[in-house]
Order: C-alpha cells, then structure tokens, then sequence
C-alpha cells in the first residue's frame, strides 16, 4: 500500500497536526509519502523529510499554492493521487477545505474524521455529535480521509531522512483568488494543541466579563483560551476561539470551562 499525506503547514514550518495524521497512517501500514503544496515551501519540505515513518516527501512549489487555495491544491492531488492507496490529510481548516474537491475530482467518495484504523479501509468515525461511532468501511480503490488529530498520539518530528523530490504544479486552478486574510496573534499556546484549556461561555455576560474573568486564569495557567459558540455569536471573542461541532476539536489534559452550559454541540469539541 501508498499512503500520501497532504501537509498542513506555512511555508515555512509543519503544523503539528501533520505528525497526526503520519501516526494515522502507520496504521494502515505501507509507505508513506508526504505532500507539500506551497510557495518558497523548501524549509516545510525539509521538516516534512525528518518526520519519522515518512518515506518520500513531494514539493511542489509554485505561486499558484502560496495560500493554499483548495482549487489549486485539490487540482494537484487529482494529477498525482491515482497512484495511492490511500489519500489522508488532517480534519483541519485546510484538510477539510481541499480532500473533498480532490475526491470529486477523482471521482471517489471520502471518509471524514477518522478517529481508529481498524483495517486498510475500515475506520471509526464520529456520528451524532460524538454520541456514536460509526465503523465504517471504504469500497473505493483510493481510501481518501481526513483524520481527527487528537485521536492519534503524534509521530515524532525528528529521526527521519525522506527524500525531497520536486512535481510539476498542475497551475492555477483560474476559479478563485486569495485576497486577504486576517491572522490574531496570541502570546498563548494554540488551541488545538494546548494542553490546558480554558473557555467561556453566554454566561460570563459579555466581552469584558470574559477578559476580566478569564485571562488572568488563563495566563497563570500558561493555557489556551477557548469559547462556546454562544459566546463567538455574541461577540464576546472572534470565531477562531470556538470550541465545538462547528468549532475547533481540542484534547487538553486540563479543560476548563466557565459558564459554559454543557451542550452536545459544544461537548462534541472536547470530550476527549
């Protein structure tokens, strides 16, 4: 079996998630190829070949794949992908942005979430919220999935020696165009990754209530901040603190939650 893991990274360094998503497919077993997709992407590239488990890592590096645009990437892995067993990517922003348009293109249908390997093409997904797992089993001749990475212990980011090879970029997909985007820099770790969490929600009572109560905490704890989706909605904090079904999947060994009601959709972001 071949396995290609899409990276999710910067340009200039891997997210962490990547390393998941590695852990998920050693799995399944077989080798192990790596895609980076970007521009000036040589030093991700470089991280990608020290990932341990990782056999080959391809660079494709073009202006068209500088922000990632999932047109243009999801056009790359559809030039590429039919010599794969195997099609993973992270269940990230980025993951869950581009694998569904390469599998339209390649004409297969994928899994998402994928939290257990069970066999080469059978998996466990979330379902309801996380109130039930699905075993679930792919008939496709390329298994294309994106992983939860916080159901998989990370592979190590060093010890490995993976060739860099460079591929032809497929170009400009021509059906969208980055514009902008707007990046909040925090002090504190990053969510998805922080081992302490602590959110806010509707019942902390507004924005200042949240920062009065909550960053003094969350600053002696050296943790993350998070928020429920009534907080985000009541403009208490910006989106990208969301914590939940619609939100981001975090699994701290600490989760502190106040005024936080406890609802499925919000459990479904944190139980584990």
């Amino acid at each position: 079996m071949s396995i290609l893991v899409l990276a999710d990274h910067n340009n200039q360094a891997l997210n962490a998630a990547t390393l998941n998503v590695v852990a998920a497919a050693q799995k399944i077993g077989g080798d192990i190829t790596v895609l980076v997709a970007g521009s000036g992407a040589q030093a991700a590239a470089d991280a990608a070949a020290k990932v341990a488990g990782v056999s080959k890592v391809l660079l494709a590096d073009d202006a068209a794949y500088a922000n990632q645009l999932a047109e243009n990437v999801a056009k790359l892995i559809a030039a590429i992908g039919s010599g794969y067993t195997h099609i993973l990517a992270a269940s990230t922003t980025t993951g869950k942005n581009i694998l569904p348009r390469a599998a339209a293109l390649l004409d297969a249908s994928m899994i998402t979430d994928i939290i257990a390997v069970e066999g080469a093409k059978t998996f466990k997904r979330p379902i309801y919220a996380g109130n039930a797992i699905a075993t679930v089993e792919s008939s496709e001749a390329i298994v294309i999935g994106t992983v939860r990475g916080t159901a998989f212990d990370a592979v190590a980011a060093e010890g490995g020696s993976a060739a860099v090879e460079a591929v032809a970029s497929t170009g400009d997909a021509g059906i969208s165009k980055f514009v902008n985007e707007e990046i909040v820099k925090l002090d504190r770790p990053e969510l998805t990754a922080a081992r302490i969490v602590v959110s806010g929600g509707r019942g902390v009572g507004s924005g200042e209530n949240y920062h009065t109560v909550l960053d003094p905490l969350a600053d002696k704890l050296g943790a993350a901040q998070g928020a429920s989706r009534a907080a985000v909605d009541a403009g208490f904090v910006p989106n990208d603190f969301q914590v939940g079904q619609t939100g981001k999947i975090v699994a701290p060994d600490l989760y502190i939650a106040v005024g936080i009601s406890g609802a499925i959709q919000h459990l479904a972001g944190m139980k584990d």
